[in-house]
């Protein structure tokens, strides 16, 4: 078996191609109200199939037409007011008649969505916490909570009572005793806050404090649906006091049938990051041409292209805590985003060969006895898995220990650090990472580098978010540089907003930019004359702005033809010229 197994199926993947293959005519037609999956089915003409859709509409009108579909005799399966749309099964011969409402703003295929992670027979590691400079004195992430949207949590002595809630959203979003029937979710909220108790430690999580709560949306082979995860997320943004969450966990995603600004789970991403949460998503394993076997890029899934989320690609740190020989994984997805052309992933993390806990009688743990990974005790009690759902929840852990040891800094009450700030603290602090041959990774690749725990908790730790709007929120100066396995990296020094790389000390103020309202990437002005918005120059030859069309004939390095519209390559090196949309040329920064 390979090093990792994809958890996509192949009908699952022949969609993925059909729909981009028909991107570039359905991109064309400003007026349609359908995603491309949509479309595609009816064009097509698949009349006699149900599908299940999500329709969205006009703010205030959500109940007159739910009258209608109800009156139409369709099955509604759940209303949304979270993003003031509907999910509803109908015949596909019905989708005119319905985007004919006047009400109706559009209507998306209630996607499936699986697990970001797969399997791996390469030897397990316990050089995680050493990798992001983490030691035993670090900060735990005591008095943060970070939500799983996940297959649940099978309830470990590695997580010692921290699973503090558990909402079964299979079963229609039901409290119960944390279970995992699958094992995904259990992996992931071991790398997230597993103590490595079974194992004397040996397997600890990134912020082994942390409260966890589980929000069940995938089943036992791993697969949900977009409508569940959207009541999830609005179940967990109703009740984020109550139930304290400040990091929400997304190691999933679906192929990207359109622009973000109707993607109905990008709109509930957002709605969560509006609410204060901080939203850390998988950006998918779609690094390499399945047929091929070479690199491409475009490859991020929903909702990893909300602009607001966290979108974490996956890295190898080959067994060692050193950063200089760490790789970003072949598998890993690339950006840009599609339709939006959004720069993507925007932090890579470690997610090759992982080792957490296992989920005791799961799907994984029965169907792969050979991925199981022994205790201290001989027991079979963890399992080594591989992908970006595994780089998501390290990010996740690094956001929590972030968040708390802000928190811990300042003993009198004063604001939390909001979800953009906590984006741009953990890309400014990022490490940026070298290919085989010692050149940079470009930003699609790495965004703005590898994580950094021990960097992200010294800046967290001295910033007054209490000061006002518009003045210096460091208490004390800091050198932008850690040490890590021995070796000084420094960081990254930006951050990436609206498509362009921000330098300069933006992240050392306390800007409205970082408030729940704005939106990143919004088009405002910075700090030291520092304008973002439309066509700004990045790099030498990239130009990044609102009047640039992704989506439309796509070239990738040598021209190797994946599908019907996107080229594969295995050429894009630092320096390398690409032919992107209509005739816009990129290189790499």
């Amino acid at each position: 078996m390979r090093d990792r197994f994809r958890l996509i199926t192949p009908i699952f993947f022949a969609l993925l191609l059909t729909i981009h293959a028909a991107a570039p005519a359905i991109a064309q037609d400003q007026h349609s109200k359908f995603d491309a999956a949509l479309e595609t089915a009816l064009q097509n003409r698949i009349d006699a199939r149900r599908v299940g859709v999500i329709v969205r509409v006009q703010p205030g009108h959500r109940t007159l037409v739910r009258q209608q579909l109800d009156a139409d005799g369709f099955a509604v399966k759940a209303e949304h007011r979270l993003i003031d749309a509907i999910s509803v099964d109908l015949p596909i011969n019905a989708l005119v008649g319905i985007a004919s409402h006047s009400d109706v703003l559009s209507i998306s295929i209630d996607s499936v969505l699986v697990a970001a992670g797969g399997a791996s027979v390469s030897s397990n590691t316990s050089i995680l916490r050493e990798t992001l400079g983490l030691t035993a004195k670090s900060p735990r992430g005591s008095g943060a909570a970070v939500a799983l949207f996940d297959s649940g949590i099978y309830p470990s002595p590695d997580f010692q009572g921290r699973i503090t809630g558990f909402y079964d959203f299979t079963r229609g979003g039901i409290a119960s005793a944390p279970y995992d029937d699958y094992g995904h979710g259990t992996h992931v909220a071991g790398l997230i806050g597993g103590t490595g108790k079974l194992s004397n430690g040996m397997y600890q999580g990134v912020a082994p404090g942390v409260n966890l709560i589980g929000f069940k949306v995938l089943d036992s082979s791993g697969t949900g649906t977009v409508s569940t995860v959207i009541s999830a997320l609005e179940f967990a943004t109703a009740h984020k006091s109550e139930l304290g969450i400040d990091v929400i966990n997304l190691s999933l995603g679906h192929p990207i049938f359109e622009p973000a600004s109707t993607d109905p789970l990008v709109a509930a991403v957002e709605r969560a990051v509006r609410a204060g949460i901080v939203v850390v998503v998988a950006a998918g394993n779609y690094g390499t041409s399945p047929a091929t076997g070479l690199p491409g890029y475009g490859g991020i899934l929903s909702p990893g292209n909300a602009p607001s989320a966290v979108t974490v690609g996956s890295t190898d740190h080959r067994k060692t805590a050193i950063r200089s020989d760490d790789r970003v994984d072949a598998y890993s997805s690339r950006g840009p985003s599609w339709y939006d052309g959004f720069a993507k992933p925007d932090v890579v993390a470690p997610g090759r060969s992982m080792t957490a806990p296992a989920a005791q009688g799961s799907t994984l743990a029965t169907d792969h006895p050979e991925l199981l990974v022994a205790d201290a005790s001989g027991s079979l009690s963890y399992i080594t898995l591989s992908g970006t759902s595994m780089a998501t929840a390290v990010t996740s852990g690094v956001a929590a220990l972030l968040i708390a040891a802000n928190r811990a800094a300042i003993q009198t009450s004063h604001p939390s650090l909001m979800p953009n700030a906590v984006k741009a603290m953990l890309q400014y602090t990022a490490v940026t990472l070298t290919d085989a041959s010692g050149l940079p990774y470009d930003r699609l690749v790495q965004g703005a580098g590898s994580v950094n725990a021990d960097g992200a908790i010294d800046l967290a730790s001295i910033i007054d978010t209490s000061v006002p709007v518009g003045t210096w929120w460091l208490m004390k100066g800091i050198q932008p540089q850690s040490t890590i396995g021995g070796e000084k990296d420094d960081w990254s020094q930006e951050f990436i907003w609206n498509n362009t790389p921000g330098y300069g000390y933006a992240v050392y103020r306390n800007l409205s930019t970082w408030g729940a309202s704005v939106t990143w990437g919004d088009n405002i002005l910075w700090g030291d004359t520092i304008v973002w918005g439309e066509n700004i120059l990045w790099g030498d030859n990239i130009l990044w702005g609102e009047n640039i069309l992704w989506g439309d004939n796509i070239v990738w390095g040598e021209n190797i033809l994946w599908g019907d519209n996107i080229l594969w390559g295995d050429s894009f090196t630092a320096g390398n010229n690409i032919l992107w949309g209509d005739n816009i040329l990129w290189a790499s920064p």
